[in-house]
């Protein structure tokens, strides 16, 4: 049996799409085809099945926004100034209420985690290797004196986390611009005290 040889990147980000319009239990093996151009053998041959594309995509999601992350700390501003930027993108993600913006770790972990460990553990990870990244960014600003020295930066990321998906949820029901601006303005400003 021959190996089918499609852009895997691009099929994966196809898939994020579909699981994030209609979530994981809506998306029908029609839809992945739909979205991914594969047949469903091919599905099945790469992926195995519907739930082993959604592990590949979550790694994917993952990889992509690591990358996203790292972008906002290539500028030359401080620390501080770029941590605010990210937030702010994910204000404008949430504003946007564009499913295709949406955070694909949230959905599954809304829709899905609670049934499914190996899911769940994967979302996991991925949060605690974001914290880490917050973390490592709040001990930049650490040096860089822009917060002080005795601040805990392992609570300081814990904290901006559960804010940054806080407001990823809230989003979900109440997606007002100015209602949004303000809550993550005031998560940047409880970092900074």
């Amino acid at each position: 049996m021959r190996n089918a040889e499609f852009d895997k990147e691009k099929v994966l980000r196809a898939a994020m799409h579909a699981f994030l319009t209609k979530g994981y239990a809506k998306t029908s093996m029609q839809d992945l085809k739909k979205a991914t151009g594969l047949h469903p053998g091919s599905i099945y041959c790469a992926f195995e099945n519907k739930r082993g594309l959604l592990l590949a995509a979550l790694e994917q999601y993952r990889l992509d926004r690591s990358a996203e992350f790292e972008q906002f700390f290539s500028a030359s501003e401080s620390t501080l100034v770029n941590l605010k930027s990210y937030l702010d993108n994910v204000v404008a993600e949430c504003i946007s209420c564009d499913n295709t913006q949406a955070c694909l770790m949230t959905k599954a972990l809304n829709e899905i985690a609670e049934q499914d460990e190996e899911i769940q553990k994967v979302i996991s990870q991925n949060l605690s290797t974001l914290q880490l990244a917050f973390a490592e960014k709040f001990e930049q600003a650490k040096q860089e004196k822009t917060i002080g020295v005795e601040k805990d930066t392992g609570h300081l990321a814990r904290y901006f986390l559960m804010g940054i998906y806080g407001l990823r949820t809230f989003a979900q029901t109440h997606p007002q611009e100015h209602e949004l601006k303000q809550l993550a303005e005031q998560l940047y400003q409880d970092v900074l005290r």
